[in-house]
């Protein structure tokens, strides 16, 4: 009995941990690069931390128009944007 509730508990917080650290999505699934936090850039296929600030530095003095514009930021080019072109919008997408 005691073993059960251990692994109960385990799987719980195992559960947890999964859901509170995925990248919180826009309501269509998609990022949007002009709204998403730092860790959720972070998610993007080739964005590590450095990148990520430096899409929000760039955002602040001008939001991006196109989700092309993300190559527009230095340290982004076409590889990162073809592997990210199908999650991310620059306007949230009416539901």
């Amino acid at each position: 009995m005691r073993m059960i509730k251990k692994t109960s508990i385990f799987i719980l917080i195992t559960l947890m941990f999964v859901a509170f650290n995925q990248p919180v999505l826009a309501g269509s699934g998609k990022i949007n690069i002009n709204t998403a936090t730092q860790k959720e850039l972070s998610a993007l296929k080739y964005v590590g931390d450095k990148i990520a600030v430096k899409m929000i530095s760039y955002r602040e003095t001008q939001p991006f128009e196109k989700p092309e514009d993300i190559m527009k930021v230095k340290g982004i080019g076409q590889k990162v944007y073809d592997a990210n072109k199908d999650v991310i919008i620059v306007k949230d997408e009416k539901k």
